[in-house]
């Protein structure tokens, strides 16, 4: 049963609170229909990609003829793809000195600031009809960025080093290509 990519993403960033939780359907060819209601992502796995390898790899352990001739470990052959929403400007507010004695009060209210919230819900913004059109304007200018990728001494994300400059844009364009390249040899091979 395939899900719409649009359906997964709106459903993977219906943070509650701020975006409204996603209904849709799936039908198989059988007209078997399944339907989701779902939230936010993170509720569930706060590292969808990690999770997805776990399941990808259950199937080969299983030796599921889709995933054949992956071997089990042979991670090298997987491609997974992370679609990030950024990094929100940090705001130096606690230090790890002060931080390290406080109890539980003190995490949820400390020197007129509530801590825990802040920290949960820094890099989430207030999801007004203004707010949304600017993220959408964001996204846009994103895709013409070139690629990049985060410097994990840093936590910076940096352009990643090629010979041809590719842009975010171009870069989704071919992984869809290639996923969709990968479905069709799929299908050919299931029995029907």
């Amino acid at each position: 049963m395939d899900a719409l990519l649009s359906d997964i993403c709106i459903s993977m960033s219906a943070a509650p609170t701020y975006l409204p939780a996603h209904y849709f359907k799936t039908e198989d060819s059988h007209g078997n229909t399944k339907e989701f209601n779902l939230i936010d992502g993170g509720v569930a796995a706060n590292n969808p990609a990690l999770v997805a390898i776990g399941e990808v790899s259950k199937q080969i352990f299983k030796q599921d003829s889709d995933f054949f001739p992956i071997k089990p470990m042979d991670y090298g052959r997987f491609l997974v793809i992370s679609l990030g929403t950024g990094s929100s400007k940090f705001e130096e507010k606690y230090d790890a000195q002060k931080a390290k004695s406080w109890g539980m009060l003190d995490w949820l209210l400390s020197s007129g600031s509530t801590p825990l919230v802040d920290i949960f819900t820094r890099a989430i913004d207030v999801a007004t009809k203004d707010n949304m059109e600017k993220l959408v304007n964001v996204g846009v200018l994103l895709l013409k960025k070139p690629v990049s990728r985060a410097n994990l001494e840093t936590g910076q994300m940096v352009p990643t080093c090629s010979e041809t400059e590719e842009t975010n844009e171009e870069a989704l364009k071919r992984f869809a290509k290639l996923l969709s390249d990968e479905k069709k040899i799929r299908q050919a091979r299931s029995p029907k």
